[in-house]
This record gives C-alpha cells, sequence and structure tokens, in this order.
C-alpha cells in the first residue's frame, strides 16, 4: 500500500492503495465516483474512460501511479448539472438506450470536441472507434458529436 495523492474532478484527493491498482477502482471504491463503469477490464471496450490530462484513456488499465500529479476528470466532473454540450446533444438525439457505455462515449466525445471543435466524419470515427454500444446506437452517437460541435 502506499499514499496517492490524485486531483479527480478539479478537487485533491488522497487514498492508500497499491500503486498498480487501475485508476477504475480506485474511482469506484475508494473515492465512490461510480459513472465510470467496468466493462471489458482489458481497455477494449471503453466504458471506463476518463480524461487523464484531457486525454481520453481507459481507466482499467492505468495504474494509480500513473495518474500523480495529473488531472483527472470522470463524467461526474463534466458538468454540475448534466449541461455540457455534449450531455445535452446525447439527450436531444435519444443516444442513451441500455445506457451502460454512456459514460465511456461521454468521455470520448468530450475529449474529441475539446481537440478538434468541428470534427470530420473520419475524426468522428476514429475518436470513438473502441468505444463499444451493444445497443448499436453509433448513428445517433455521431449525430449527438456534431450537434455539440455546433453549441
Amino acid at each position: 500500500m502506499a499514499t496517492i495523492n490524485l486531483k479527480v474532478n478539479g478537487k485533491k484527493k488522497t487514498v492508500d492503495v497499491d500503486p498498480k491498482t487501475p485508476m477504475l477502482w480506485v474511482l469506484r471504491d475508494h473515492l465512490k465516483l461510480v459513472g465510470t463503469k467496468y466493462g471489458c477490464g482489458i481497455a477494449q471496450c471503453g466504458a471506463c474512460t476518463i480524461h487523464l490530462n484531457g486525454n481520453a484513456v481507459r481507466s482499467c488499465q492505468l495504474p494509480a501511479a500513473a495518474a500523480v500529479n495529473k488531472e483527472i476528470t470522470t463524467i461526474e466532473g463534466i458538468s454540475e448539472n448534466v449541461d455540457h454540450p455534449v450531455q445535452k446533444a446525447w439527450l436531444a438525439h435519444d443516444v442513451p438506450q441500455c445506457g451502460y457505455c454512456q459514460a465511456g462515449q461521454i468521455m470520448s466525445a468530450v475529449a474529441l470536441l475539446k481537440r478538434k471543435p468541428n470534427p470530420s466524419d473520419e475524426d468522428i470515427d476514429n475518436a470513438m472507434n473502441g468505444n463499444l454500444c451493444r445497443c448499436g446506437t453509433y448513428l445517433r452517437i455521431k449525430a449527438a458529436i456534431k450537434t455539440a460541435a455546433k453549441s
């Protein structure tokens, strides 16, 4: 065990964990931020996507020690009132079906729009590649990202 100092959603947090513990479990089990979901555990589905210094990363494969002194943003940190343009567009396009993948999808979309405020279809496809949706709402996701880009 080690004391790990983190900055999560703009707030300083300290946890006592094995430095190899994946950030997914630090967030969910130690910090009680359960919006980030466990999907596959091998960084292939995207359900656990968070931002590390503004970049979309898979938290299931990110050791806690690798997040020290970096900005971590979870779905809970995107907006206080679920009013981020991506979240609004998600609702407007009725993207969520079962909802399980949505936090990871939104985190990837937000990171994309920070990098490329007016993404092409190819940019969207590349950024969202690896975010799996069991319900197949990929066309709605793309439409929502385009709507959010206009906001």
